[in-house]
């Protein structure tokens, strides 16, 4: 019972239940693991699962006509995968493929379905999930389908996870910066020297390969804008 407590509590759509309530949804989970690059499911599969995850990594991406991936986003710790299986019960298109060794907290829809009953709660909190991602799946966009690689990295930077950490946000990058670079639609080079500007900006800090410091998130803020 610890992890799966554990998996419920960090959530934020279980995050709106009393601790009693946490306990019973947490009697759903059942616990799975998966090795750094093993597929966790691919297209087309049938898909009867929420998958929390618990601690580690997944990508999620998408396998273009031409044969190249389209990474579409990275999910940590506290994030879900598979709810568009959920809401709609259409099979999903896309591969997760762990990016780290990963543990997760899997729920069946049937059982899922029961709790949204007994607990609207959840499915409030679910929706305001999805809209968030919406918002930052625009604001990418936006930058993406611009000239301007800056706003791009800026907008990037903004909806990675991060914590606070004596007074200011650190993140990590979740990919290795060619895997960045191939998901932002430039290459490693310019994405390189798009952090590097920033940093000597003193929007943000960077620490070795993967961790950034960012130190004015209003300036990133405005980078992220299209001009």
């Amino acid at each position: 019972m610890p992890e799966a407590d554990l998996c419920v509590t960090r959530v934020p759509i279980f995050q709106g239940l009393t601790h009693d309530q946490q306990l019973h949804v947490a009697q759903f989970v059942r616990p799975q693991r998966v090795e750094k690059g093993e597929v966790v499911y691919g297209p087309g599969e049938s898909m009867s699962r929420l998958l929390v995850v618990h601690s580690g990594q997944l990508k999620v991406s998408h396998m273009a006509a031409n044969g190249q991936e389209q990474i579409l986003r990275t999910v940590t710790h506290g994030d879900v995968v598979g709810e568009r299986a959920l809401l709609t019960g259409h099979r999903p298109t896309e591969f997760v493929v762990a990016l780290d060794d990963s543990h997760m907290c899997v729920f069946d829809h049937g059982d899922l379905a029961t709790l949204l009953r007994d607990y609207p709660d959840i499915s409030q909190r679910m929706m305001r999930t999805l809209s968030d991602r919406l918002s930052s799946v625009e604001r990418l966009l936006a930058a993406v389908t611009s000239n301007d690689v800056s706003a791009r990295v800026a907008a990037y930077l903004l909806d990675l996870p991060g914590s606070m950490q004596r007074g200011v946000l650190a993140v990590r990058l979740p990919m290795p910066k060619r895997e960045i670079a191939a998901y932002l639609g430039t290459t490693p080079e310019t994405l390189s020297r798009r952090l590097a500007a920033l940093s000597a900006a003193s929007v943000i800090e960077l620490h070795g390969r993967r961790d950034v410091t960012i130190l004015d998130v209003d300036a990133l803020e405005r980078a992220a804008t299209p001009r």
